[in-house]
């Protein structure tokens, strides 16, 4: 939007036409500029090519730039750079924004993640998706399929709503179709209370998996939702006062997954290149992407951009190593764990370049050609949430529950059960979700609404206490959100 504050009515826009009945049809791009006036909402096809330009719009905000490897996997992480021009690499690490947004970000799209209007695109077209649904004319719908893209626009509201309170804090927040009204921000806890009854009373409208194997984890089931929810929880709980009562509905949140009608499942460890390829029932909630159709995100938005090297890519250094003290505290040389044989090389300790995450390698167009896996980007998926359970779990004190559940994790790794208890089995959960989750863009989030991120016992590149307070785990606001909106103040730590 043009004013990213007095939001704009967004009638239509560029998305994808389809039917999600197969690939092919998903990735098929064409304008939908005919969906205004007399035109609007006549056909099940009209609906879907304005749902689908909703994806596209969270496509748009994060698999254009390196929104991912950025926000989530290297800032504030212990990473270093291992060839000349990724310094930029060090500055996430440090924390360091203000350089970093100082360079030359047309390549690499270092400003995208400043800059809200993808999000608030994607929040207007399901706000207007939620609306139409009430409008349409007898027989476009059935009354079963009304309601779930009503639920499905719910989803994608709060999907924008969720990424906009980890990037920024506070956001303005609302849900009518046509708002025209300049908004002030609302206080980040408040926002997601919202979002979470916003999508509990429409959750069992989504399916729990789809019958057709080309839509599931691409389009939002009753798993997406849940795994949404059970992070917007144990994000509110990092920042509330009173944590129990968010502990206590992600633990039930994850009850309920965990009881599924045989819809996700943790695959095994040797199939590791199939869930990330995508579409599988680990995947809860993904990015599509297809080289057979010539659909392919940014060659930096990817996290196997910065972990691979020849002969997976044409470079003969990998662009990021870990820390060995972060690498000897996740992945101990004597430990037990199969995810050491399967998604690592032998160098995996090394910091020269060497190193290479494997757990991304997947189909390419040609041997060593520069090009990333032809992989889904994940954002949710099965492992994750079976952590955040188990993390919900310790904090509530139900030490034997939260054991079952991260024991799940370390079984499929072939790794030893854990069987502490109280503040050491707190630390184990995150060293998991470390371990587990690494280069899929949880990392940085996860110290943020731990408050780990202050702590040098976690944390490989602490911030102040006071800092922290004061938002220097934001990222700032473009100044054009204050164009026509008197009410907007931007994060003024990096002002």
């Amino acid at each position: 939007m043009k004013n990213k504050y007095k939001i704009l009515v967004v009638f239509c826009f560029t998305g994808l036409t389809l039917v999600f009945s197969s690939c092919k049809d998903f990735l098929n791009v064409t304008p939908v500029d005919n969906l205004s006036g007399n035109n609007y909402w006549k056909t099940v096809e009209d609906v879907e090519a304005y749902t689908a330009g909703i994806y596209s719009r969270f496509r748009d905000a994060t698999m254009t730039n390196m929104f991912f490897p950025a926000t989530g996997d290297m800032r504030g992480a212990p990473v270093k750079p291992n060839v000349n021009g990724r310094e930029y690499i060090t500055e996430l690490r440090q924390n360091n924004l203000k350089a970093y947004l100082a360079r030359d970000g047309s390549f690499f799209g270092f400003q995208r993640p400043t800059q809200w209007d993808d999000f608030y695109n994607m929040v207007q077209s399901a706000n207007i998706l939620y609306e139409q649904m009430d409008r349409l004319e007898p027989g476009v719908l059935s009354e079963t399929d009304r309601v779930k893209y009503r639920a499905e626009a719910v989803f994608l509201r709060n999907l924008a709503y969720f990424f906009m309170v980890r990037l920024y804090g506070d956001v303005p927040y609302y849900t009518d179709a046509y708002n025209s009204e300049p908004l002030p921000r609302m206080n980040q806890i408040e926002v997601l209370d919202n979002c979470i009854a916003d999508l509990m009373a429409v959750k069992n409208d989504l399916p729990w998996t789809f019958d057709d194997p080309s839509i599931v984890a691409v389009r939002a089931m009753r798993g997406s939702a849940i795994a949404l929810l059970m992070h917007m929880n144990m994000w509110n709980a990092g920042f509330a006062e009173e944590k129990t009562p968010y502990y206590e509905a992600t633990a039930k949140l994850g009850d309920e997954i965990l009881n599924n009608p045989g819809a996700y499942e943790l695959l095994p460890l040797e199939e590791t290149k199939e869930i990330f390829k995508g579409r599988t029932k680990e995947g809860l909630f993904e990015i599509l992407q297809s080289l057979n159709y010539g659909e392919r995100f940014s060659i930096v938005a990817q996290f196997s951009d910065y972990v691979l090297h020849y002969p997976n890519k044409i470079t003969t250094k990998s662009y990021v190593s870990y820390d060995p003290k972060f690498m000897d505290e996740i992945y101990p040389l004597t430990a037990i764990d199969r995810r050491k044989e399967i998604w690592f090389d032998e160098d995996m300790y090394n910091t020269d370049g060497s190193m290479q995450l494997l757990k991304f390698v997947n189909i390419f167009a040609e041997e060593g050609e520069d090009q990333n896996p032809d992989d889904n980007q994940v954002v949710f998926r099965y492992a994750d949430v079976i952590l955040l359970h188990a993390e919900a779990l310790a904090e509530l004190g139900r030490d034997e529950e939260a054991r079952t559940s991260v024991n799940m994790i370390r079984e499929r790794a072939g790794a030893t059960a854990f069987t502490s208890s109280g503040q050491q089995l707190k630390d184990n959960i995150y060293w998991e979700r470390c371990r587990e989750l690494m280069g899929e863009g949880h990392y940085f989030y996860d110290l943020v609404r731990t408050k780990k991120a202050v702590d040098s016992d976690y944390s490989f590149a602490p911030i102040g206490v006071d800092a922290f307070n004061r938002g220097a785990w934001t990222w700032p606001i473009d100044e054009s959100a204050m164009d026509n909106n008197p009410y907007m103040v931007l994060n003024n730590y990096w002002r």
